[in-house]
């Protein structure tokens, strides 16, 4: 017998009859402790997390899927879903719960003459812009190749080309979806569109995301990307010209800050190498010769250490901060979201970089707007559009002795930051520990979220998350 955390807070008992006849169902299979796919499916990108489900379910489609909801629906168990398994609190995977692996199903499929993909959940970013960039196509993702789609989708997302084509969610055509009560869904503007609504924002409150269809967007093979790299010291006055350039920015153009130690990368005088420094990461979305106008007066500014910005292959451009990124370290973020950077906010966020508590550590400052802030805020559950710039407190380290002190880092620097931001938040870069920042994150959406929560899974099933309670 397995006793597993059970829906009503008690526990319950699963027996080996009961396990051996659903793996027999599935397309995929059942991994009990100490068996092979067990700890590869629990391990996740951010060491802290380090827990150990009841059993998992690794799934290979919509079937597997649709028989793992009934299956610990039908037995009152608790269960977690995981996709790409990157997400900052660690909610694919919970202690004697159920996990529901969807890693395995990483399929994309691009449709070049109707400009659309068709990607499975536990596809990676990687995966999507290999595929979309074979024919010279994208659509907005994030900026780490191994970012899953599904949890990048459900919160949101942004990156690089966000500015000029919208929100990963906001190219979003149909999904299907997994609910509570074993029904397999088609969800879209003309289908289920309550459903369609909350999955653009809601995360996995409503159901498991079996395929995503994508609007493409014609983009590359090449774009003009790169990086500008200055001393700290000089942060003060290039942060506040920074701002001036992003207000003015076209579209096409985004801009990211990324205060750091400087990592040992082979374009930087190695007398660079773990000293602070501030950095410009930019992309232009359009022509060469419009992206070389556009960047001219970000390149101008003060005097650089390097200037490595020029033609990049997009889908290597989108890697580059793999390595940066890489899974195993112990990770906890805090984010904001703000509306421009006054010089008070400068000299908080410059008072953290002072104190940086590992070489690993940073802040970056999201540029966005754009084509995203051009969608109503109740057009989709994610809510905010007026934001000019996002801020990640991204704590980043590998020895767990430092974990008070990486993790106490970036919660003064959040509390410090907290008097210049908007009050929203962004749940893809909340931490566990943040469940009372939703209010924030969805604003006047909440309570339409609530109803539809409670029209799909009244029950909460699917609880492992950011939750959203039923009406």
């Amino acid at each position: 017998m397995f006793d597993l955390k059970a829906l009503d807070g008690q526990s319950a008992s699963i027996d080996q009859a009961a396990l051996d006849a659903l793996d027999a169902s599935l397309r995929g299979a059942v991994h009990l402790p100490g068996s092979p796919g067990y700890d590869e499916a629990r391990t996740t990108w951010n060491s802290v997390v380090d827990r150990r489900p009841g059993f998992v379910i690794r799934a290979l489609g919509a079937s597997d899927v649709q028989k793992a909801v009934n299956f610990v629906r039908n037995a009152g168990l608790v269960m977690s879903v995981r996709s790409g398994g990157h997400q900052i609190a660690g909610h694919a995977v919970a202690d004697d719960a159920v996990m529901l692996d969807l890693s395995q199903m990483r399929s994309v499929h691009v449709d070049p003459q109707a400009r659309t993909a068709r990607v499975a959940p536990g596809a990676v970013l990687g995966d999507v812009d290999r595929e979309t960039q074979a024919h010279g196509l994208t659509v907005p993702v994030g900026i780490n190749g191994t970012t899953g789609i599904a949890g990048l989708t459900l919160g949101g997302g942004f990156g690089w080309t966000t500015r000029k084509f919208g929100m990963t969610i906001d190219n979003l055509i149909s999904a299907e979806v997994v609910t509570a009560d074993g029904s397999i869904v088609h969800t879209s503007a003309t289908s289920h569109p309550d459903l369609f609504w909350a999955i653009r924002g809601g995360g996995g409150n409503f159901g498991v995301v079996t395929s995503f269809e994508f609007q493409l967007h014609p983009l590359g093979p090449e774009v003009l990307s790169g990086l500008v790299v200055h001393p700290i010291e000089a942060a003060p006055d290039l942060l506040a010209q920074y701002v001036k350039i992003a207000d003015t920015a076209p579209d096409e153009l985004t801009v990211w800050a990324v205060m750091r130690m400087a990592p040992p990368l082979p374009f930087l005088p190695e007398e660079w190498h773990g000293r602070e420094v501030l950095i410009f990461a930019a992309c232009y979305a359009g022509a060469m010769n419009d992206g070389e106008a556009a960047m001219a007066e970000l390149r101008g500014l003060g005097n650089p250490i390097v200037d490595v910005i020029s033609p990049h292959a997009f889908v290597d451009w989108q890697s580059a901060f793999d390595p940066l990124l890489a899974s195993g370290a112990r990770n906890y973020w805090k984010s904001h979201d703000f509306s421009t950077l006054t010089p008070d906010a400068i000299s908080g966020l410059l008072e953290g970089i002072a104190k940086l508590p590992d070489p690993a550590s940073e802040v970056f400052v999201a540029h966005v707007g754009g084509a995203m802030a051009r969608v109503p805020t109740d057009a989709t559950a994610y809510p905010e559009r007026s934001a000019h710039f996002i801020m990640n407190v991204h704590s980043r380290w590998e020895d767990p002795t430092k974990d008070e002190a990486c993790i106490n880092w970036a919660r003064a620097l959040y509390d410090r930051m907290t008097p210049h931001a908007t009050g929203s938040a962004y749940v893809n870069f909340m931490p566990a520990d943040q469940s009372d920042a939703l209010d924030g994150a969805y604003g006047a959406n909440g309570s339409r979220l609530a109803e539809i929560k409670r029209k799909y899974d009244p029950d909460n099933l699917f609880r492992i998350n950011h939750n959203i309670l039923p009406a």
